[in-house]
């Protein structure tokens, strides 16, 4: 059910996207990165802050943060500063993080996309590299720490307050994923926690200028979850206010069991960090060979490849918009696209067929159970005339749901087109004399039992028979009795 925005209020969205960025090592240290390694295996005396240990920067992560912040449209700064962020958690042994604060790495990019048929551009404030932290796992009355995830490295890409539905957000969110993705910076991994969002949300009555106090809604990892957690929060803020309250500055966690927001704790600001220029690491210096060399790395971008799918596939501008978002499914529509050699049909069933299954069973679009070859293999029976399009969509659940080939479940399911004349024939003639009535009235002139016919036909032949066909016959046989 689509998002309706209480009545007189609109909400403020901003979001805080950290990307893991896919290096080998980590940001200070020759940890490993690998994930899924035993549990604080991947670690050492620098990503475990023990005294003495110095860090060393990974040059690779921040090749990777300049060449996300070129392709989000971002300045580059020739010159960045590493600080230490303090406050104390158990999973950042430091008892501070390494981060970026008033030199961040990127500043001042956006970023366009489509919400359905809507162009958004959302402003990106900055774009910094930091070390992400240790992962905590409770377990009723003691909570375990695994370190293997500290001191891997971030890009944490804040956007703008500019998004004003949850829809707005995810789909804002998906496109930075796609971006990094294209960029190959970052796998995008959601379930593994190498993308995560944080939500800044905060309502007020429409038409007031004024930004009212926000509150954060921590690693939420599904961009399902981003519409859902930002919605329930939308609607708690508004009854807040209704009830003579208001929303206290706090980050909150998504509970996606209960549907629900709760608190975690009251939200610091930037002077509760006590932020502070590392004393252990040097200012970046990106000389202009370095950034040269890095712009000319860049791929082709979304929006570049959108651009060429219309003129080379002649598809629509907002199918190619479509299709472009992820790297997976470009590439996909592509390799179906020159095995058919029909990409506006590939086109037509990726974005009807393809899309709709996997929204209703919550997939990424790398996840789907049907190749591009088999798509492509079932799209040729549809150019033969071997099945109809109607059949088509039959045999393509059916490929979803067992893996098969559309070829073997077409013989198995006896799905095939009725093609031949004199069969079809006998189907018509069939209709004909069941309905000798209706043939008097066409003869007198209603012309609208032809589609009669035709549905009665259909509906003998279980919707096999050959629909141009069917119709020749039809006419021929209908001018004969």
């Amino acid at each position: 059910m689509a998002y309706k925005a209480p009545k007189g209020w609109e909400a403020v969205i901003g979001l805080e996207i950290h990307a893991q960025l896919s290096t080998q090592t980590k940001l200070f240290s020759t940890d490993s990165t690998e994930f899924g390694c035993p549990a604080n295996e991947a670690t050492s005396a620098v990503s475990l802050g023990l005294p003495g240990a110095l860090p060393s920067l990974n040059k690779l992560a921040v090749s990777h943060a300049m060449k996300a912040g070129l392709a989000l449209g971002c300045e580059i700064n020739t010159k960045s500063v590493f600080a230490r962020k303090h406050y104390f958690y158990p999973d950042l042994p430091k008892g501070y993080q390494i981060s970026q604060f008033d030199k961040p790495i990127c500043e001042n990019g956006s970023v366009e996309f489509y919400v359905g048929k809507t162009k958004k551009t959302v402003h990106i404030e900055r774009a910094h590299l930091e070390e992400d932290a240790g992962k905590s796992t409770h377990h009723g009355g003691y909570s375990l720490i695994n370190y293997n995830r500290s001191g891997v490295p971030l890009l944490e890409i804040v956007s703008g307050p500019n998004m004003h539905t949850p829809e707005e957000a995810a789909e804002y969110a998906r496109t930075i994923r796609g971006i990094l993705r294209y960029l190959e910076v970052c796998d995008g991994n959601l379930e593994e926690g190498s993308l995560r969002c944080d939500c800044n949300v905060s309502v007020r009555p429409v038409g007031e200028k004024t930004l009212r106090t926000r509150a954060e809604i921590k690693n939420v990892n599904s961009f399902r979850f981003v519409e859902k957690a930002i919605e329930y929060e939308i609607f708690r803020q508004v009854e807040l206010y209704k009830a003579g309250d208001a929303p206290v500055q706090e980050t909150r966690l998504y509970d996606s069991a209960k549907n629900r927001t709760q608190s975690m704790r009251a939200k610091e600001e930037a002077k509760d960090y006590r932020y502070f220029t590392d004393p252990d690491l040097l200012p970046v210096q990106i000389e202009e060979s370095w950034l040269k060399k890095v712009k000319e790395s860049l791929p082709e971008l979304p929006i570049e490849k959108s651009k060429r799918f219309v003129t080379q596939y002649e598809i629509p501008e907002y199918d190619a918009l479509i299709l472009t978002g992820d790297l997976f499914l470009a590439h996909y529509f592509e390799e179906a696209a020159k095995i058919t050699g029909d990409p506006k049909l590939v086109s037509n069933w990726i974005m009807g067929e393809m899309l709709r299954l996997l929204k209703e069973n919550d997939l990424e679009v790398e996840k789907t159970p049907i190749s591009s070859k088999n798509l492509a293999d079932l799209l040729s029976l549809v150019q033969d005339s071997t099945v109809s399009g109607k059949i088509a969509k039959q045999v393509f659940k059916i490929m979803w749901e067992t893996g098969g080939a559309a070829k073997d479940i077409v013989k198995d399911k006896n799905l095939a087109q009725i093609s031949d004349p004199e069969e079809i024939k006998t189907l018509v003639m069939d209709v004909l004399k069941q309905n000798a009535e209706q043939v008097e009235q066409y003869k007198s002139g209603k012309d609208r039992m032809f589609g009669f016919f035709v549905g009665q036909i259909m509906k003998n032949s279980q919707g096999k028979a050959n629909p141009e066909i069917l119709n020749e016959v039809l006419k021929i046989e209908l001018n004969n009795v």
